[in-house]
């Protein structure tokens, strides 16, 4: 028998057959539908921890602060403890394996004067030349400091905050929006006061740069090159009573954090190890990204199990349909052999019309598939948002929540073939051992 005869067999066999065969087809539509849905979902909520993870930050920057947190080993917060951060151990740190780069970070308080008005920002102070380690974002104006000019001061997405009326009642009366290139804006140091034979110190900014959003820690930061700030902080310290000097230099002796940047995401704790080692406390967000992968993983392979369940339900639905297609065309198995037809053919045919019905709902599953998806990630903010608590990740509005990579429904599509050939073997071995002679005395 040739290919195009089972082909045609198969085809007309099926269409003879068409509320069976349809009904069939819908259970594997609804099993082959189950497992790109339920991946998905299993998908979405891993992308969406690694993303949120990295809105906080990359996952092979390392972050020391002045309290480090101690843990548990089951991850619980014990408690914390002062630690020293000053150029010894930025050096130490430099000298371990696998660091690419470090930088020690100032963090001080400031307030920009616009005329009447005035705001406030919190500068951080790095190595700008560790900037493009750390994956600083672009800028939309302005540009990042260079040694040839290291005076920028660059901008967080959301700062400078908020101008206020310092001569009205109330912070919240008389705000102004400012304009970055066309306002003249004054930097001022804050916590002691001057000297009252020295001038205050101000430091009207001229060279500033504005970052792109990233809905993480950038968008509220404010930046400096690190020796550029220990340049006019200590033109700040010198206008301050001898006392109160020595109280700011300090911030110059010893660092708020200290970041550093590891080569590869798979060393990041080991360097936080060898930082432990050394008597220092440290945190990544791979400390965050691990229990959320794992909680991910347990999740999608729950999610895997119902979409499995519902393709072995189409599977015994499959079965169940070429079992009674065999009763059913008995005598047509008996006139095939009487005609000369090889088992193998008829093998074939059964096999061929199990595969057909595995095709055709795996592939209007996968049609349903992707239609599921964008309904999922249009209308379901309100039930994720509620099944997490809203807290789960950072920008629910720009979120996710099913994700079809491209290797999904080929999978699915290829379950689902699989599923009908192997449902239809047994029932198409079956009819290879039907006696011809028994099935010619068949009424039908």
């Amino acid at each position: 028998m040739r290919i195009r005869d089972i082909l045609v067999m198969g085809l007309k066999s099926l269409s003879r057959r068409k509320a069976r065969t349809i009904l069939t087809v819908l259970g594997v539509v609804i099993g082959s539908l189950s497992i790109i849905i339920m991946r998905s979902i299993g998908y979405g909520m891993e992308n969406n921890f690694e993303t949120q993870v990295m809105q906080q930050g990359g996952l092979t920057t390392i972050t020391v602060n002045t309290y480090g947190d101690i843990y548990d080993e089951d991850g619980n917060w014990i408690d914390s403890k002062q630690q020293k951060l000053d150029e010894r151990l930025v050096e130490q740190i430099r000298q371990i394996e696998h660091v690419r780069t470090v930088s020690p970070v100032i963090q001080v308080g400031t307030t920009l004067q616009s005329g009447k008005y005035q705001g406030w920002a919190h500068i951080t102070a790095m190595d700008m030349e560790t900037f493009d380690d750390f994956e600083f974002p672009e800028l939309t104006m302005g540009e990042y400091p260079t040694a040839q000019d290291p005076t920028a001061i660059i901008f967080g997405f959301n700062t400078p905050y908020e101008f206020y009326d310092t001569t009205a009642r109330g912070r919240g009366h008389n705000t102004k929006e400012i304009d970055l290139l066309k306002d003249k804006i004054v930097l001022k140091f804050q916590g002691y006061p001057t000297n009252e034979r020295k001038k205050e110190f101000s430091l009207p900014l001229k060279n500033i740069a504005k970052m792109e959003q990233t809905n993480g820690e950038f968008d509220y930061n404010t930046y400096m090159d690190i020796n550029y700030f220990k340049k006019i902080y200590m033109e700040y310290c010198n206008t301050l009573n001898l006392e109160d000097r020595k109280k700011a230099i300090k911030v110059l002796d010893e660092y708020q954090q200290i970041k550093l940047n590891v080569d590869n995401i798979d060393n990041v704790t080991k360097v936080q190890d060898e930082i432990a080692a050394l008597g220092y406390q440290s945190y990544s967000q791979m400390q965050f990204l691990e229990p959320l992968q794992q909680a991910s993983e347990t999740l999608q392979m729950v999610l895997g199990a119902l979409g499995a369940v519902a393709m072995i339900v189409s599977a015994i639905s499959i079965a169940n349909t070429m079992v009674m297609s065999i009763y059913e065309r008995t005598k047509e198995i008996g006139i095939m052999k009487v005609l000369g037809c090889v088992i193998r053919d008829i093998r074939k045919l059964f096999l061929f019309e199990a595969a057909l019905i595995g095709l055709l709902g795996g592939i209007i599953g996968v049609i349903f598939g992707y239609l599921a998806s964008w309904l999922i990630n249009k209308f379901g903010q309100p039930l994720f948002g509620a099944l997490m608590s809203g807290n789960w990740m950072y920008d629910m509005e720009n979120t996710s929540f099913s994700i079809v990579p491209i290797h999904l429904p080929i999978l699915a599509l290829g379950v689902s073939i699989a599923v009908g050939l192997l449902s239809g073997y047994f029932p198409a071995r079956r009819a290879t051992k039907i006696s011809a002679i028994e099935a010619m005395k068949t009424e039908g």
